[in-house]
């Protein structure tokens, strides 16, 4: 059976064809990002991915007249620790020209959010101006996941590496991830359970100075609340914050209070 995953990885595949067609030139990005690690680490409040989204597979269109710099910036002054930007077009509806505003906009560390499976991708990420990349490790096998990882380091960028069970969470300490995400959504099914974050929480090496970050399936300060009570960091939100019709209050109510468990 073919799944979601599935299919946006084989329309991957012929986008990655178009971007090999050109070559970009490496680019000295004068701005300094914070590191996501850092600003994430030993936090005293759960901090906010705020994710530009203008739509998804399962929710089709989201936001499709966003302006990516102008919904950067509320997210930036309502105090979001990152921006991430889908940059997937066929199923999110997202650009690299998206990321590249954001980019020219914000000073936070800004997280490329793909489907990536090629390095090509990894080299868009970094001139567009992302200082972190999303690896997911359901879209790979475990030596390409090696070798992108090791490519975007190689980058000077962060690396977010996305689980969804025990054994995925295996693979990405594997690679000595430092950032790790737990998608609450399956990607083969785009089913939501934040049951996910509690399962990966429970034997996740938090002594190891590690973060451990909730994607998916956060819409309020409930949601935040029992997320924080698993472990979490921080979460990553796009469709409540995209949705929602005061930006500052809706990213501050998920700023809840937590106790820091890394050692």
């Amino acid at each position: 059976m073919t799944t979601i995953l599935d299919k946006i990885l084989d329309a991957k595949k012929g986008q990655i064809q178009e971007l090999l067609k050109y070559s970009i030139q490496e680019q000295n990005d004068s701005s300094v990002r914070p590191s996501l690690f850092e600003s994430l680490y030993q936090s005293e409040r759960l901090q906010v991915i705020s994710e530009i989204k203008r739509a998804s597979p399962s929710k089709g269109l989201i936001a499709e007249g966003v302006n990516p710099a102008k919904q950067a910036s509320q997210y930036e002054q309502a105090g979001a620790a990152c921006i991430s930007v889908l940059t997937d077009t066929p199923f999110f509806q997202g650009t690299f020209e998206d990321l590249a505003e954001v980019a020219r906009t914000v000073s936070i560390p800004i997280l490329c959010k793909d489907f990536i499976i090629h390095p090509i991708q990894i080299d868009y990420a970094k001139h567009a101006g992302a200082s972190v990349v999303l690896l997911i490790v359901a879209a790979l096998d475990q030596e390409k996941l090696s070798t992108l990882y090791k490519y975007a380091l190689s980058k000077g960028l962060e690396v977010l590496v996305e689980v969804h069970d025990s054994v995925e969470l295996d693979r990405a300490l594997q690679l000595d991830a430092k950032l790790i995400g737990v998608n609450n959504r399956d990607l083969r099914t785009f089913h939501v359970d934040l049951s996910r974050t509690a399962e990966i929480a429970s034997i996740f090496p938090f002594e190891e100075q590690r973060v451990l970050i909730s994607e998916s399936g956060i819409w309020d300060s409930a949601d935040a609340k029992k997320v924080v009570n698993y472990g979490a960091s921080a979460v990553l939100v796009g469709e409540s914050l995209m949705r929602s019709g005061d930006v500052g209050n809706a990213l501050k109510s998920l700023q809840v209070k937590r106790e820091v468990i890394n050692s």
